[in-house]
């Protein structure tokens, strides 16, 4: 299986992540980890770089009472957005390779972050970006879930502040008008964590029946 997690800095992806693989345990399915700005991304520590000593942007994470003022995707200059095309294309073609590798381990593929979350963040409103969304849509790896995580902005930027409220709120409509494009995301509404934790579960243990059900299809009829 590849499950993924998008959604806004702050939305609770780690500890739903957590929970997921744990229950993927208990089941006895083994789970592997990755993280989609460590092992897909292509030149990731270049390009932090190169944001960090051009735009200054600060390094680390926010945490409540230590924000930092993170200067990257929030940059919106048109040669930017360009050049977003081409990283997030060069991306989506390592993505290929790194879950194929993964796939033959025989792990259930857990992954923080996918592409889905580069493409929320280029001008989905354009004729252009859109045919670009699909045609990257097309040849990535399709999620068995793939988990859109949902968060009020405001209590994103608290418990993670690192961007401005007003830049949250067009992230989070930028997830949405995604997921109408593609079609395909689980959205989780922004809901206390343990009735959160319940939702994710109940997507998991439904892909699991769906799953084993179309086996035994497959099974029959080949008996047959």
């Amino acid at each position: 299986m590849l499950i993924t997690f998008s959604g806004l800095d702050g939305s609770g992806k780690s500890t739903q992540i957590e929970g997921l693989r744990a229950a993927l345990g208990l089941l006895g399915y083994r789970s592997t980890l990755r993280a989609f700005w460590d092992h897909v991304v292509v030149g990731a520590r270049w390009r932090e770089g190169f944001v960090h000593k051009v735009y200054r942007s600060e390094r680390g994470v926010g945490e409540p009472g230590k924000p930092v003022a993170r200067r990257d995707k929030n940059v919106r200059h048109w040669y930017l957005t360009l050049a977003r095309h081409l990283l997030y294309l060069l991306d989506a073609v390592h993505l290929d390779f790194v879950v194929a590798r993964e796939r033959r381990r025989g792990n259930a593929l857990v992954m923080d972050r996918y592409i889905y979350d580069e493409l929320a963040n280029l001008p989905l409103a354009n004729r252009a970006t859109q045919l670009f969304v699909r045609a990257v849509h097309a040849f990535v790896p399709r999620p068995d879930i793939a988990y859109l995580l949902d968060a009020d902005p405001d209590a994103a930027v608290a418990r993670k502040p690192e961007y401005p409220v007003e830049f949250m709120r067009h992230c989070r409509a930028a997830y949405f008008e995604l997921a109408r494009q593609l079609g395909n995301l689980t959205v989780i509404p922004p809901l206390p964590l343990d009735k959160a934790r319940e939702a994710v579960l109940r997507e998991l243990l439904a892909e699991l029946l769906h799953k084993e059900r179309r086996g035994r299809a497959i099974r029959y009829t080949q008996a047959a």
